[in-house]
């Protein structure tokens, strides 16, 4: 019979040979997670044929939080904190919280837990995504609706959103095929490509946030650095103040649009 130092170094070299850059992490992780060893093995093939760790472990870490992440749900990116920290800073005392494609419903879960909202209410048009965040934003009281952007939100919360969260798909059309096997193979479509130019859906959040936004509100979205500059005056010619947000170290962009009390838009804010 094997050791358990021989079995973790020969998971080691099956991962690495796989093309596993952290294998070592990893066999730990696969490891802690198989409740038996007959249990190991295939955990570890599903690895091996490419799905993402975060997927067959069943949870991602994402800004000190364990995520629950189901097959086929877009698995939180650990840039996306730039997200989470630009609307900490700006939410003010008990926002109201709104995020569309919202996914596993981990920005939402991260920012709740550091700003106290006095309400919260998430969305996204994938049922497994909802699912999902159902499960993770169960401990923060949110509600977690299905349907497309603003479409299943309640009316009454329309002039009332203080932080309005979208980490929507940004990756253009004819982008989608240079993306690491693991999100074009195992995670949906719909969660990554942002159309031609990769901002189909960001237009659309862009247009009809000025009208769920409180005054003083902020939409804040995720974006590439070289889709900033349209994404910004698109914010611009619906009302809203653009400020960009960049980190160097991972390449990511958040950008936040601010509407001012004179921008369109109901103005009522009362506790939900």
């Amino acid at each position: 019979m094997a050791s358990p130092a021989t079995d973790r170094a020969a998971l080691v070299a099956r991962l690495r040979a796989a093309g596993c850059v952290f294998a070592e992490d990893e066999a730990e992780l696969l490891l802690g997670a198989a409740a038996t060893p007959a249990a190991l093995e295939p955990l570890l093939r599903r690895r091996l044929a490419g799905e993402p760790l975060e997927q067959v472990l069943g949870w991602a870490e994402f800004c000190g939080h364990r995520v629950a992440v189901a097959p086929g749900v877009f698995v939180p990116r650990q840039r996306t904190a730039l997200l989470v920290d630009a609307a900490v800073s700006v939410a003010g005392e008990r926002p109201g919280i709104l995020e569309l494609c919202c996914g596993t419903g981990a920005i939402l879960l991260a920012v709740a837990h550091r700003v106290a909202p006095g309400w919260s209410v998430a969305a996204d048009i994938d049922p497994a995504a909802v699912a999902c965040a159902r499960r993770n934003l169960a401990p923060v009281g949110a509600r977690v609706l299905a349907g497309d952007l603003f479409e299943p939100i309640p009316a009454d919360l329309r002039g009332r959103v203080d932080l309005l969260l979208a980490n929507a798909p940004y990756v253009p059309a004819d982008r989608i095929g240079y993306l690491p096997p693991e999100a074009r193979l195992y995670e949906p479509a719909a969660a990554l490509c942002g159309g031609p130019d990769g901002l189909d859906l960001l237009r659309r959040i862009a247009e009809a946030a000025p009208d769920w936004l409180a005054p003083g509100g902020h939409l804040l979205v995720e974006t590439n650095p070289d889709q900033a500059g349209e994404l910004s005056r698109t914010l611009v010619r619906h009302g809203l103040t653009p400020e960009a947000r960049h980190d160097e170290e991972s390449g990511t962009t958040v950008l936040l649009g601010r509407r001012e009390a004179t921008t369109r838009g109901a103005f009522r804010r009362s506790a939900r």
